[in-house]
């Protein structure tokens, strides 16, 4: 019988621990490593609701790509959703795992399979990590066949199924060849995109000024963090099937992003 341990190193053989950035904490959040799994449910972000999914689909694994907790727990008295989460966790016997940063960085990770759904080429990371293998690291480089920007955009809007795509307004129309990414956050990599020579580079969660400051150098792209994420859930259903075919595995269907958007008629 498969134990929580075992699902752990599946994902850690692809996903090392030690890929993850300082201020992360990914790993085993809640419950016991020889624990018995009955089920695994995958998601991007563990809420009260999937917690219940959890429980409805008999799966006592719940495996995300964001952590449930990063700073630490002081006290679980249920004033807040992570408090109960843990503690209906315990309680009902579900244990909580996350891949985060690890999963970022890994050989076709998260931005490995966005450039793979946008049908880039020559793949390579934006910014190489210290781990020596040059296929470890954040963000991706690649190349696609030419095409205008706005086309571009549209197929960016439609793979990524986007609500709200922003980009930047004073970019010129130009022809996209290479293309920057990152899932996630991932303004911090804009000056390695532009380094790169890139013609656009997308992620989620870029600011203001990180439009005004660099939208005439670069097309900016901001995707959504949900929408750019939500990849990670096959790339860990592919990782745990890999060593352990025979695992039960689902995928959260109440999952929904944390933002809504409101249209103005």
């Amino acid at each position: 019988m498969l134990k929580v341990k075992d699902i752990a190193k599946a994902i850690e053989d692809f996903a090392p621990l030690s890929l993850k950035e300082d201020w992360d904490n990914p790993g085993l959040q809640v419950g016991d490593r020889e624990m018995e799994v009955t089920g695994v449910l995958l998601c991007l972000d563990v809420t009260e609701e999937i917690l219940k999914e959890a429980r409805k689909l008999d799966c006592n694994m719940i495996v995300s790509h964001h952590p449930l907790i990063f700073g630490g727990l002081k006290r679980l008295t249920g004033a807040t959703p992570t408090e109960r989460i843990v503690a209906d966790a315990l309680r009902y016997g579900i244990a909580i795992y996350s891949a985060h940063t690890n999963l970022d960085s890994a050989f076709e990770g998260v931005s490995y399979e966005m450039a793979h759904m946008l049908g880039m080429k020559e793949c390579r990371p934006l910014e190489r990590n210290a781990s020596g293998n040059e296929k470890e690291g954040l963000g991706i480089v690649g190349d696609v066949s030419p095409t205008p920007k706005l086309e571009f955009l549209r197929k960016v809007r439609d793979t990524f199924e986007v609500k709200d795509l922003r980009y930047s307004a004073q970019t010129p129309g130009i022809m996209v060849r290479k293309v920057a990414l990152c899932g996630g956050s991932g303004g911090s990599l804009i000056r390695a995109a532009l380094k790169s020579g890139a013609d656009v580079y997308l992620c989620g969660d870029l600011k203001y000024h990180d439009f005004t400051s660099y939208g005439s150098e670069i097309l900016l792209a901001d995707i959504g963090h949900f929408e750019s994420e939500l990849c990670s859930r096959k790339i860990l259903s592919r990782a745990i099937r890999s060593a352990h075919p025979d695992c039960v595995i689902y995928f959260s269907e109440c999952e929904r992003s944390p933002i809504c958007i409101m249209h103005n008629p």
